[in-house]
């Protein structure tokens, strides 16, 4: 969520804001980030951003870099000034990991990015843990997040209020179920039997763990029109999160 602390904390680590108190991970070498604000000069062209890269790190490898542009459709001698957000954004991922970093640092890495390029983006993340790189990433988008990461953090108002493996975050998820009734009268029936359930014209919405055969049990004395189950997104345990609950 907007105001959290997840930039805060990510520019704390990389030791370039004035908040009080320091993140001590790896020399700066060693890290390799993508921030929404840039700090690139948009008056030079990606061509060039190379060479400054080169004098920045030892291990700049810049095959691999002009590889990434090629693959980014990105042209190395446009001013970056001229470039779309989701050029610009494909060209921070670029610097950021071509000089083969130990941690990746990635603040809301895929914003401005098609869905296309969202899908490459993840193929690199997951790659990069392949071969033992750690990868801190805030983002919104949480299919991202399932998809990427092993831990999850939420924060609320500067502090911590999950920290969960992925796979126990999944493990503990409740199902969601939608059912629409034939007739309202069944809808309202049914809906006095669960005390969580949502009624909205003819259909219920359940979020609970466990019980279903309860639920089934209850829905044979009912004429159903659909019912679909899912499992509750991250994004719904987010929010059942920063909203307080336990």
């Amino acid at each position: 969520k907007t105001g959290a602390g997840k930039t805060t904390t990510i520019k704390t680590i990389l030791n370039i804001t004035n908040t009080e108190g320091t993140i001590k991970v790896l020399e700066k070498e060693n890290i390799g980030a993508v921030l929404d604000d840039s700090f690139m000069s948009e008056y030079l062209t990606a061509k060039q951003i190379n060479s400054v890269m080169k004098d920045f790190y030892k291990t700049w490898d810049e095959t691999k870099y002009f590889a990434y542009l090629k693959q980014f459709k990105l042209p190395d001698n446009k001013l970056i000034k001229e470039f779309s957000s989701g050029m610009k954004m494909k060209l921070k991922i670029a610097t950021a990991i071509s000089h083969s970093p130990q941690l990746l640092i990635l603040d809301e890495p895929t914003s401005g990015l098609d869905p296309l390029m969202q899908n490459k983006f993840v193929e690199l993340i997951k790659r990069a843990k392949a071969e033992g790189k750690t990868v801190l990433m805030s983002s919104h988008i949480f299919e991202e997040i399932e998809s990427t990461c092993d831990r999850v953090v939420m924060i609320k108002d500067g502090k911590i209020v999950a920290s969960k493996e992925m796979a126990l975050l999944k493990k503990d998820r409740h199902k969601c179920y939608e059912i629409s009734f034939n007739n309202l009268e069944d809808a309202i029936s049914f809906n006095q039997l669960f005390p969580n359930g949502k009624l909205k014209d003819k259909t219920v919405t359940l979020i609970m763990q466990g019980q279903i055969n309860d639920i089934l049990k209850s829905l044979t004395q009912y004429s159903i029109d659909d019912i679909s189950i899912r499992a509750q997104s991250l994004e719904e345990l987010f929010l059942h999160y920063y909203g307080g609950g336990n």
